[in-house]
């Protein structure tokens, strides 16, 4: 199985970008499944039912959310309407839909960190213990681990060695250069980076970004335009065990 998992969507020039790429991709890496991370696709921050579709549509099979998934009320119902969306599911019990979700073969799991995160969730690491027992050996299961902190993100990898298909990180847009397969076939990757304007400020206006350090006044940040450029993660896994056989970046500048 091979599963192209998309970092941070961020904006009308990320979610162009990721439609404008998708069916190419899927053709280039005869990809079965596509994830990506769609927290920030509506300008910026939050998802809409809208917005998720038009991925969906778009050669999407999953979306995986964070802490800005809830930013617009409308998106609560669409969460338990069944569709193929996830928040992590580490959030207090009440808050709307699931952070585990099935596409056909492939089971998406999405956490987040609690490390400079700024608000109470879960246990993360427990959240994950619970989950896996309700899902049997050799199901291929990746992990999207919504975090700021890298220590988290590697010790979650870590911890789910040998449990899960993947571990791959968003939140920071940042991509980073440390995919490897752990020693008990784990996929780990600490963030896939994003899905956005290349001039920019981990996705938002450079002048907006400048003047809120300057100032230190909550000044808006509203998403940047322009050249894109996508960050995702290619991951290779054997359907038999459920254990990962390779992973390696996917990075590209989209006119």
């Amino acid at each position: 199985m091979r599963v192209l998992f998309l970092g941070d969507i961020v904006g009308s020039s990320g979610r162009d970008a990721v439609l404008a790429s998708t069916p190419g991709l899927r053709a280039e890496f005869a990809l079965d499944y596509v994830i990506a991370n769609g927290e920030n696709v509506a300008g910026g921050k939050g998802i809409t039912p809208k917005l998720a579709e038009e991925l969906l549509a778009g050669g999407i099979d999953v979306i995986s959310g964070g802490n800005h998934t809830f930013q617009h009320r409308e998106v609560y119902p669409y969460l338990d309407s069944g569709r193929p969306i996830a928040r992590p599911h580490n959030y207090p019990p009440g808050a709307p839909g699931t952070g585990v979700v099935r596409a056909g073969n492939l089971v998406l799991v999405n956490l987040i960190g609690r490390t400079f995160m700024g608000t109470a969730y879960d246990d993360p690491f427990r959240a994950a213990d619970e989950i896996l027992k309700t899902i049997g050996p050799g199901t291929v299961v990746v992990v999207d681990i919504h975090a700021e902190a890298t220590s988290e993100k590697q010790a979650l990898g870590w911890y789910l060695d040998g449990r899960v298909s993947a571990v791959i990180g968003t939140h920071t847009h940042v991509p980073t250069a440390d995919c490897r397969l752990l020693p008990r076939g784990t996929a780990y990757c600490t963030d896939a980076g994003m899905c956005g304007a290349r001039d920019s400020v981990i996705g938002d206006r450079v002048e907006s970004v400048i003047e809120r350090f300057l100032t230190q006044m909550p000044t808006r940040l509203p998403a940047a335009e322009g050249l894109a450029m996508i960050n995702a993660v290619l991951v290779e896994i054997d359907d038999g065990s459920g254990l990962a056989c390779s992973i390696t970046r996917v990075d590209r500048v989209v006119c």
